[in-house]
């Protein structure tokens, strides 16, 4: 896939989930780009091969139709994250919040104006439950686990949609849709909420980074 952001959405809340204001776009001058590397890459699977292209794009064009998105450049979205900083002073964090902050950047939106009121909420919520005895055994009882690498190397599931699945106790929840406004409503925003009842932000902010070698199927379960 390419190195811009195509869909893009943010959500404000409060610390109970309460949505405050919320912006969902597609990327003028990234979605329209009619080479489409954006949208498929050889070696990334079934969700962003070539073959499901076209189903992607009519995705995308029947929320468009529907108003569910608006076309929007780079600058408007950025004037409205200014006005969100203004009005709510919000911290910024988002389930591998590096990958979306070097993407984002790459497209010309400044997340970077939040980088004194960040964290990742995959570094907090694998610092505060992946390692835990309940998350185990719920990787177990739903056999979450990373197909072996080519070294041998096995290791179970710390992904938004199984942390999502946990915190609130249905593993039989769909997966993630991948189109970014729909992931934080379901997936991001209720992991962040049960995060914040027994963590406080700053505790957040200092999670250290995530470490696959502490999530090998060797260290975390025994054989009976």
């Amino acid at each position: 896939m390419g190195q811009k952001v195509a869909d893009f959405a943010a959500v404000v809340t409060d610390k109970h989930g309460t949505i405050l204001t919320q912006c969902a776009v597609l990327v003028a001058g990234v979605y329209d780009n009619s080479k489409d590397e954006l949208f498929h890459c050889a070696d990334a699977g079934e969700l962003w091969n070539k073959r499901g292209l076209e189903k992607r794009r009519k995705n995308y064009g029947n929320m468009l139709d529907k108003g569910a998105r608006m076309m929007a450049t780079p600058e408007a979205v950025n004037r409205w994250l200014t006005q969100a900083q203004k009005t709510y002073k919000p911290y910024l964090t988002a389930y591998n919040l590096q990958f979306d902050v070097g993407k984002s950047r790459n497209t010309g939106i400044d997340l970077d104006q939040f980088s004194d009121r960040q964290f990742c909420l995959w570094h907090a919520s694998v610092e505060k439950w992946a390692r835990t005895k309940n998350y185990r055994q719920f990787v177990l009882d739903n056999h979450l686990f990373n197909a072996p690498t080519k070294h041998g190397n096995a290791s179970y599931k710390t992904t938004a949609e199984v942390m999502a699945k946990f915190v609130l106790n249905q593993p039989e929840m769909p997966d993630e849709p991948h189109t970014a406004l729909e992931d934080i409503l379901d997936y991001e925003i209720p992991i962040l909420v049960k995060l914040l009842k027994g963590y406080s932000v700053k505790k957040c902010m200092n999670a250290n980074s995530v470490n696959w070698r502490s999530h090998q199927l060797k260290d975390a379960f025994i054989a009976r």
